[in-house]
């Protein structure tokens, strides 16, 4: 990339595995660390604050957010820090806004952080209220929108989310960063957003976003 080009790196559920982070090349150089949730498993304040820190040693520029899997007392440790973006939006550059969802709609599995999609909805008006008025924006939901190939099983089954899809299809965000079907790391686009789900961390992928000749591109990388 160009000496002058801004960028972000992307990852998404962590796990409590971060033994791949030091291999993402030029991560330090960043001009931040995003991250779509499940920092933990099942884990609270304390494991988060561990693997975060380790991540802030690296890039203190952290945008993060809960998944299903995290505890939900982890959001209120993201505000002390400044780095929630849960129904938040923040302006991340000139131009650029970046907001999140997080939490997951009911699995069979019973996790820490479920809620319904309706809620999902509304903490995604939420955000995008504090920065519509950035003409570049970058969503970071945690469940992916339904119908895209980031929320594809390998049975062929879509699970995605319905307000997410929504959502995407009104605003049409630059980029979609999302996550919590491991199994379906991808790209795709609906309408002119990029969706990328890196999958998992431990198995290799990220997302490398760039600010380039003023647009926000993004492309999955692995390790």
């Amino acid at each position: 990339m160009r000496a002058d080009d801004k960028f972000w790196i992307g990852v998404g559920d962590i796990h409590d595995d971060i033994s791949l982070l030091n291999d993402i090349p030029d991560l330090t150089d960043a001009a931040g660390v995003i991250i779509s949730g499940d920092i933990t498993n099942r884990g609270g304040r304390r494991r988060a604050s561990h693997l975060l820190n380790a991540v802030s040693a690296m890039n203190s520029n952290i945008y993060a957010q809960i998944g299903n899997m995290d505890q939900a007392e982890i959001t209120d440790y993201l505000d002390e820090k400044g780095w929630n973006i849960h129904a938040k939006g923040k302006q991340l550059a000139e131009n650029i806004g970046i907001m999140g969802v997080g939490y997951s709609t009911p699995t069979p599995f019973r996790t820490p952080s479920e809620v319904p999609d309706i809620m999902l909805g509304q903490w995604l008006s939420i955000g995008y209220e504090q920065i519509k008025h950035l003409p570049k924006l970058i969503l970071v939901a945690h469940d992916p929108p339904f119908g895209s190939k980031a929320a594809e099983l390998p049975s062929g089954e879509n699970v995605g989310n319905k307000s997410v899809l929504e959502f995407i299809q009104r605003v049409q965000p630059d980029i979609c960063l999302t996550g919590h079907i491991h199994e379906a790391d991808s790209e795709d686009f609906i309408g002119k957003t990029k969706v990328i789900n890196p999958g998992m961390l431990c198995m290799g992928g990220y997302a490398l976003i760039q600010l380039k000749d003023d647009r926000l591109e993004a492309k999955l990388m692995y390790i």
